[in-house]
């Protein structure tokens, strides 16, 4: 491309409406451009960068024999009533309807589809294992898109779903395509962790995250370096720790707490720990109330809790909601007393008289035991916090991340609900064991950049960089600048490299600031040593630019990125 005559523009300032690096460099380097909230247009620098990454995805797609396919972005809403999920996806499904009024949705993931193509081909036990995948948009109504390509409301997703006999099958298949995710983020890479998550909407029998490491990172990580042992926070489980109290149980009884209704103010006024307190927090869950008590210097953990009653949303009660359960305003709920199901964490098996709310205004029980609470439900249901024990036996840390792939085991459940059985060996009809495997590739991108950045500068990983060669005439006036540009221009480009010819007529200083922002691998600058038959030469990893002779810059390129052959890629044809 010749900067000259080709779509290219850069901005000087940072963009007020990205909260994220990798959004604001991204749109000054004139790679992406937001349309609304969580929508971007991928101009011609993104989308090959994109297209790079989609080409590493595909590649080891097809080493472990998945074959591609596309299905269509609007389907039917009625495949989603089908499996059971279309509840679960709530409002964050796009829905429509066709002229004939007939429902349709803008699919947000598409096991339904490919079970139905699997139902297609799969008759005996000698169709099987397959494996397919495919580059599609997704489209999920986000209450809050942020963090540029991180947090969309459109996107590319690369998924892949295998399909096989049984669990054993399952595995081995589950497997490959692990490792196969592992050669594609390390190919671009980044630096990530694996980590097991909860199958949310999606279902099944095991789910893990390949989440890169990231300060602005949306899922917080709970990392064992000692074991090697890292899972998502929302499923970490809390082990128990240390012996049960062997203090005598106390009659328990109420006191008056003017005021008092948070823990501080509460812990304040009676002069005691936060972990001398159970509070009680009201949940809605699908719209049924649920009381969940846990330590006072603990926090809920909420996918535990829809986990434990098999709820889809939940969200703390309103307040006229807590007013009706408990018989007080906010801040006084307790377990005495309480008339919705209550849920215990763990933990308080572990403590004796304790504080908790009496469920009157200004009052709050002391010296109360697990044997006064009403008919109970104990699990796991706290958070863990930095400095807890792992199952695993060592100390936790936090880590932030972005998941840039999922995998899950489905099992049989979207076999069972969509009708996808196969005839085994003795004629009987058993249900295929699916694989869900998914990848952003935008987003794949957007971390890449936050990983690798200046405050002015993308610095892409080879591999991924849309521009490897940036030629920059200092000055287009000089016509032996020119035409050394041009000579260049055209043999990198015809022996297959992605190369632009800074032509702009500006000054040197603006193409130097605008090569460093779009992240130009190397920068072979004409100037005035040209008289001299010198070129300058530097690349992203290189601090400073070397002098080199010009008839050495093709063989430098090629020692770089290797030997292409006569290859030539449209976008910049």
């Amino acid at each position: 491309m010749r900067l000259s005559k080709g779509y290219f523009f850069t901005l000087r300032e940072d963009q007020h409406d990205e909260e994220s690096a990798s959004g604001n460099l991204l749109v000054r380097a004139g790679m992406i451009k937001k349309t609304s909230a969580g929508v971007y247009m991928m101009l011609p620098l993104g989308l090959l960068a994109k297209r790079k990454i989609e080409k590493i995805i595909r590649e080891e797609m097809e080493a472990i024999d998945s074959l591609e396919v596309t299905m269509p972005a609007l389907i039917p809403e009625d495949v989603y009533i089908e499996s059971g999920r279309r509840e679960s996806f709530g409002n964050s499904m796009f829905a429509l309807k066709d002229r004939f009024q007939r429902p349709f949705v803008l699919g947000p993931t598409h096991e339904e589809l490919f079970a139905a193509a699997a139902r297609m081909h799969i008759q005996s036990y000698k169709d099987l294992p397959l494996s397919l995948f495919q580059f599609q948009s997704k489209y999920r109504d986000e209450p809050r898109p942020r963090f540029g390509l991180i947090r969309v409301r459109e996107f590319t997703m690369k998924d892949a779903y295998t399909f096989d006999l049984d669990r054993t099958g399952l595995d081995a298949s589950y497997a490959r395509m692990y490792q196969a995710y592992k050669n594609i983020f390390d190919r671009l890479q980044l630096d990530y962790v694996v980590v097991t998550a909860d199958t949310g909407v999606m279902g099944g029998l095991l789910s893990e995250e390949f989440q890169a490491l990231s300060p602005i990172g949306e899922d917080i990580l709970v990392i064992d370096d000692e074991n090697e042992y890292a899972t998502n926070i929302e499923v970490t489980p809390c082990i128990l720790v240390g012996e049960p109290s062997n203090e005598e149980k106390k009659a328990y009884s109420k006191i008056h707490t003017p005021g008092a209704r948070t823990i501080e103010e509460v812990t304040k006024f009676l002069k005691q720990s936060a972990k001398e307190f159970v509070k009680t927090m009201i949940y809605d869950v699908d719209g049924k109330l649920y009381a969940v008590c846990i330590r006072g210097d603990r926090d809920v953990n909420e996918t535990k809790l829809r986990n434990l009653v098999g709820g889809y949303e939940s969200s703390l009660a309103t307040s006229e909601d807590i007013e009706k359960a408990t018989g007080a305003p906010v801040g006084f709920a307790g377990p005495i007393g309480i008339k919705i199901p209550l849920l215990v964490d763990q933990e308080l098996s572990l403590m004796r008289n304790f504080v908790t709310g009496a469920n009157e205004v200004d009052q709050h029980f002391i010296n109360v035991n697990l044997d006064d609470f009403p008919q109970y439900k104990m699990a796991d249901l706290r958070m863990i916090a930095p400095g807890d024990v792992s199952i695993k036996g060592g100390v936790v840390r936090f880590a932030r991340g972005i998941e840039v792939g999922n995998t899950f085991k489905l099992g049989t459940k979207y076999a069972e609900a969509m009708d996808v059985y196969y005839t085994d060996k003795d004629n009987n009809k058993q249900p295929v064991f699916m694989g869900s495997y998914g990848i952003g590739p935008a987003r794949c991108m957007a971390a890449i950049v936050e990983q690798n950045h200046t405050d002015k500068a993308i610095l892409w990983p080879k591999e991924i960089a849309p521009v490897e060669v940036a030629i920059v005439v200092v000055n287009i006036k000089e016509q032996e600048q020119m035409n050394v540009g041009n000579k260049l221009y055209e043999e990198l480009h015809k022996l297959g490299y992605d190369v632009i010819l800074d032509d702009r007529d500006e000054r040197a200083g603006v193409k130097f600031n605008d090569m460093e922002l779009i992240g130009a691998y190397t920068r072979i600058t004409l100037g005035r040593g040209l008289k001299d038959g010198q070129v300058g030469f530097k690349t992203l990893e290189d601090t400073e630019e070397i002098s080199l002779p010009v008839e050495k810059v093709i063989d430098k390129i090629k020692e770089i990125f290797g030997e292409r052959g006569n290859y030539q890629r449209s976008l910049y044809s």
